[in-house]
């Protein structure tokens, strides 16, 4: 979004890289926004705004914003005059030229209709979801540090000290003119625009699944219990899981280092639920180690039995 800031819009693109848009866009969210969104707070806080009414607005903001992110409800009549609704959110979402810079609203579309930059849903231009610059991948690792990884390497390559600095801090798609010229970006022209796909046999699918959901376990447990557990463990349990969300996410884009990896990672789970009561993520306990026992072997023999699956579709 050509009003934000290089290095804001690389902390917020997490969220507008989906390429489709459904309820569960609005749950993608960044993981580093929390560096740079006291700035806008704080101010709140010096001029005396109560916390109770800062959360309960902020609150507000964020629960409304949920239910506008699907396709399947049209325009609301009336309603678009004021409030923020799923037809003028899915224009902020586009990457079509005509929505580019549109509707920022979050509950109410008064004021960029008083500012100039709304833009109504248009039945003769449908909305093309996702960034620019595509994601391409499905890990969510790479989402996040993906235009991070692209502004340090316009930094380090440009000539100028000035535009190393400054990089960070230009409107959004801002690029030193020497890095420019050495290093285009080519972008998708938005009517030859696909979706990024990645096929997978139904055996990948259920095993990366199955997996995956019993990380969000592990990862429920790490936010339930994060104001009680010692930094040691906190820092053992998100390296857990992120290292096992990199792996998940080679695994569904069927990188032919996908097995190896995940080879990798059952191997490693060893040393770390040996670690674990090291550092106090949970108590030692034998049924722990049973538990580890059996998933690791489940684990190995469906990986056995996949294999044929993977090494088939990945190619050479």
């Amino acid at each position: 979004m050509g009003h934000e800031r290089n290095i804001l819009w690389a902390a917020h693109s997490v969220h507008h890289q989906s390429e489709d848009y459904n309820l569960s866009t609005a749950l993608r969210q960044t993981s580093t926004g929390f560096l740079l969104s006291w700035i806008f707070y704080l101010p709140l806080a010096l001029i005396g705004v109560p916390l109770a009414v800062f959360v309960a607005v902020a609150s507000l903001n964020l629960l409304y914003q949920f239910w506008v992110h699907t396709r399947h409800i049209p325009k609301l009549g009336w309603f678009e005059w004021f409030f923020v609704t799923p037809s003028n959110h899915r224009a902020h979402h586009a990457q079509n030229l005509v929505y580019m810079d549109r509707n920022y609203g979050g509950v109410f579309i008064v004021w960029d209709r008083l500012f100039g930059t709304f833009q109504e849903e248009l039945d003769s231009e449908p909305p093309i979801f996702g960034v620019t610059t595509p994601l391409r991948s499905w890990n969510p690792l790479w989402a996040n540090l993906q235009f991070y990884a692209q502004l340090a390497a316009d930094a380090r390559h440009a000539d100028s000290r000035w535009d190393k600095l400054r990089i960070w801090f230009m409107p959004t798609g801002w690029r030193p003119a020497d890095v420019a010229l050495r290093y285009p970006i080519n972008k998708p022209d938005p009517g030859q625009f696909r979706k990024f796909e990645v096929p997978l046999s139904l055996t990948q699918q259920m095993y990366v699944g199955v997996q995956f959901s019993l990380y969000t376990l592990l990862g429920s447990y790490l936010l339930s219990n994060g104001e009680i557990l010692p930094w040691p463990a906190l820092i053992l349990g998100w390296g857990w899981v992120a290292s096992g969300l990199f792996v998940f996410g080679m695994a569904l884009e069927n990188r032919p280092s996908a097995l190896r990896l995940e080879g990798v990672r059952l191997a490693a789970n060893l040393p770390l639920v040996a670690l674990a009561p090291i550092a106090g993520l949970w108590p030692a306990n034998s049924l722990v180690w049973a538990a580890l026992l059996v998933y690791t072997l489940l684990s190995t023999i469906a990986v056995y039995c996949a294999r044929g699956h993977f090494t088939r579709l990945a190619g050479p």
